[in-house]
């Protein structure tokens, strides 16, 4: 008996001794794990993330539910305002419980789990009774925003959500929408403050109005329509929208307008299942753009089928009138919008960003989210694959990278910037460890479904863009199926920019190839290019020198020549490539 207790006790503190071997072993402090309940109009969501360098500027979700509890529907019985049942109360009682043992088991510290309440539950009619209910059955308090507070924490969130942004914000929740003007530069957003204003115009609060006004005849939903413009009107004029209008009217891109929360994301899916492509290749809403123009037009009526719909919910699909009427209104207020970005963050993923020093709000996020990958010889593997980059033409010297783009704009600006080359550099051999068969494809799909599909703030062009360089950093061969995929990424990307993320992927392969491990200990290849004009026709020079007694492979040589040829054309658009290699130096 007594062995046998000792062989238990054994086992037990085993078990115990391994997840704090894991917790160390993951790298991720317990004191960077942050866990957030957002008790919203639509629903209760729950997650745990990890704030720990050197990836926190994506805030990384290593644990995420949600309760699917509309505390707004909840307080209305036939039309009238009533208190939150007991009954409510009592799932999301036991929810919370549930969640905190979940908390408990991730080691998250007792003071960095928050319950955080909006709009639903400040204007509850029992809201004291019912936050005095989840604190004796929990053990922690929960904090009220205050409308405007909420607003400016729902517009971090969506400032999270993009690498850099400058336009008017719509957080739209279940009782309420916050409009607020966001100014994101270098890690700050509205120069160190947000201003926000809260409507009581949510998805769920804009069916009730419309359901009741449809009922009251015709005049009674056009006086809805000018009651909700004028307001939107004088939001616009309190946030000095169109001071901002006036300073940006010499840009080509117009005013642009962001959209947050759970029931502008459906519509935003909607228009993916319309879009010219077809299928749209990345599933994720967020960093999703369209043209205001394609937007009126998605929006002049619901999909039959819009159940069927990836993503959308029958809820949403019969908040949908409400949404689109909201929208179009806006944009009848503010007409100077010309373009619509859907974002994924909202008040869970603007508490967290909040909390990041400027200095690592500032950091892209696609270069954040692959840092962890780096190789050892990271500047040095970057300087190789940038000499065969030609950053402007010339037609009688080779010129190093020395400009963003040329005068003719023949070389788009993304191949200087960091977060397109750091993120190709970062992993050049990442899929090294797979298959040889399935490294093109494996590469193809990371940035959507793979390594970095839940890395948060990337924008649809950085996915398809870096997933189109690693593909062919593998070689570029993948099976019928992943065919379909390919080809939707490149026409996302444009002809243009899909040729030359190619280039750059061949030219990695050349690199990866040279220092499959990452670390450069002694020179063994040198390029360097230029790009001149042969009569009307562009063309690329790559010079290419081996160093050392290695071998040089010829697979990427060969592709940057077939590349260069009518066959390597995206959709008419290419550019001759011209390949010389040098003889090695031994």
């Amino acid at each position: 008996m007594a062995n046998t207790s000792r062989q238990g006790s054994a086992l037990e503190d085993d078990g115990t001794s391994s997840l704090r071997e894991t917790s160390q072993k993951d790298g991720i402090s317990r004191q960077d794990l942050i866990a957030l309940v957002d008790m919203g109009s639509n629903g209760i969501r729950f997650s745990i993330s990890d704030l720990s360098p050197p990836t926190a500027r994506v805030m990384p979700t290593i644990y995420q539910d949600r309760l699917g509890i509309s505390l707004y529907d909840v307080q209305y019985k036939e039309g009238e305002k009533v208190p939150i049942p007991q009954e409510t109360i009592d799932q999301v009682c036991a929810a919370l419980v549930r969640f905190k043992n979940i908390c408990e088991d991730f080691s998250v510290p007792h003071k960095n789990i928050r319950i955080i309440a909006t709009e639903a539950t400040r204007t509850a009619m029992n809201s004291v009774e019912y936050r005095g209910t989840i604190g004796s059955c929990t053990g922690l308090e929960v904090e009220m925003l205050p409308k405007e507070k909420e607003g400016e924490i729902g517009a971090m969130g969506v400032a999270s959500s993009f690498s850099s942004l400058k336009g008017v914000v719509m957080d739209l929740g279940g009782g309420s929408i916050q409009l607020s003007w966001l100014d994101q530069e270098a890690g700050t957003a509205g120069g160190g403050s947000i201003r926000s204003i809260s409507l009581p115009y949510g998805a769920a609060a804009m069916k009730r109005h419309i359901d009741e006004a449809q009922a009251s005849g015709p005049t009674a939903f056009q006086d809805l329509r000018e009651r909700i413009k004028g307001d939107f009107r004088q939001a616009a004029t309190a946030l000095a929208i169109a001071s901002h209008v006036a300073a940006t009217s010499g840009q080509s891109d117009g005013l642009k307008l962001y959209l947050s929360g759970g029931g502008f994301r459906g519509w935003g899916y909607m228009i993916m299942a319309s879009h010219e492509i077809d299928p749209y290749p990345i599933p994720t809403i967020n960093g999703f753009e369209v043209s205001t123009s394609q937007f009126l037009r998605n929006n002049q009526e619901i999909p039959r089928n819009s159940e069927n719909i990836f993503q959308v919910s029958s809820r949403r699909v019969s908040q949908m009138p409400a949404i689109t009427f909201l929208v179009r209104t806006l944009i009848d207020a503010i007409p100077e919008v010309s373009s619509v970005y859907f974002a994924q963050g909202g008040v869970r993923e603007g508490l967290l960003f909040s909390q990041l020093s400027p200095e690592i709000r500032s950091q892209h996020p696609l270069v954040a989210a692959t840092r962890p990958f780096a190789p050892v010889s990271i500047e040095a593997l970057l300087s190789l694959l940038k000499h065969g980059i030609p950053f402007k033409i010339t037609n009688d010297s080779i010129t190093l990278p020395t400009e963003s783009v040329d005068s003719q704009n023949h070389i788009p600006s993304f191949l200087t910037s960091q977060h397109f080359l750091y993120p190709l550099v970062h992993l050049i051999n990442y899929h090294a460890s797979h298959p040889k068969d399935i490294r093109p494809a494996a590469a193809l799909r990371s940035t959507t479904t793979g390594l970095l599909g839940g890395a948060h703030g990337l924008a649809h062009m950085d996915r398809a863009l870096l997933a189109l360089a690693l593909c062919e950093r593998w070689g570029g061969e993948i099976s019928p199926s992943d065919e379909a995929f390919y080809q939707g990424l490149q026409k996302l990307m444009g002809p243009q920019r899909a040729w030359w993320a190619k280039y750059c992927g061949i030219l990695a392969q050349g690199v990866g190839d040279a220092y499959p491990a990452g670390a450069v200990r002694t020179e063994r290849l040198r390029l360097s290019s230029r790009m001149g004009s042969e009569g009307d026709e562009l063309f690329v020079q790559v010079r290419i020198q081996l160093i050392g007694t290695g071998e040089l492979g010829t697979s990427w040589v060969k592709g940057l020549q077939k590349l260069g040829k009518k066959k390597g054309a995206v959709e008419g658009y290419r550019v001759k490539v011209r390949v010389v290699v040098d003889d090695p130096v031994v």
